[in-house]
């Protein structure tokens, strides 16, 4: 990371490595993920969704507001990377646990979205959900491109997945708010563009139904 002179962070210093063309330098992403701690905390008011860095809001006042709902979004653990950009990425995922288990009012739940694992190995998988588990809330999964290289998401699937008719996309409802988990990685399009296809889609179109009475 690098600041201009002014103090601002200068945005055009990360992007050495633009593979994609899409003003995204993934080397410099993942940096920025090691002294971030990968996570917000999600705070639900008056019916806005508003997000906050881990650490960086003020939390003294407790939500005990009528359909008021909090919840944390972690992302992008990859456990089992181990270059220079981020070398010990346990340590990463574990301030991020630190900093929810530190919050005055806890979440309702986690959301985690995706890249779970950097490699799709069961072991990664299951270094996750250990760690995961000192959060003592439920956790909510997403995959991302690396959790589904070899196995077509098999092993993501048989830990994390929700959906009753085997899929990995699914829904689920919090203090009267419907959440959608949906599934772009698994046909990634040249260019790494990802794809619902036709199945999510009819899926979703039926869900969203129930979800409208």
């Amino acid at each position: 990371m690098k600041k201009s002179e002014s103090g601002d962070m200068n945005s055009k210093a990360l992007i050495q490595h633009d593979h994609n063309f899409d003003g995204v330098d993934r080397r410099g992403f993942l940096r920025c993920m090691a002294w971030a701690g990968t996570g917000a905390l999600c705070l639900v008011q008056g019916g806005v969704l508003k997000s906050y860095a881990l650490g960086s809001h003020d939390h003294s006042k407790k939500l005990d507001g009528v359909g008021e709902l909090s919840f944390a979004q972690i992302s992008d653990s990859h456990m089992g990377f181990n270059k220079a950009a981020n070398p010990d990425v346990v340590a990463t995922l574990k301030a991020a646990v630190d900093k929810i288990n530190a919050l005055p009012t806890p979440p309702e739940f986690i959301l985690h979205t995706g890249d779970v694992s950097h490699l799709s190995k069961p072991e990664e998988f299951d270094t996750v959900q250990q760690m995961l588990k000192s959060l003592n809330r439920e956790v909510f999964f997403v995959p991302g491109e690396h959790d589904v290289l070899n196995d077509e998401g098999a092993g993501f699937r048989e830990r994390f997945g929700r959906n009753p008719q085997g899929q990995i996309w699914y829904s689920f409802d919090q203090k009267g708010i419907h959440f959608i988990g949906l599934v772009n990685v698994m046909n990634l399009k040249a260019g790494g563009l990802g794809a619902l296809g036709p199945e999510q889609l009819e899926w979703l179109e039926k869900d969203v139904k129930q979800g409208n009475g």
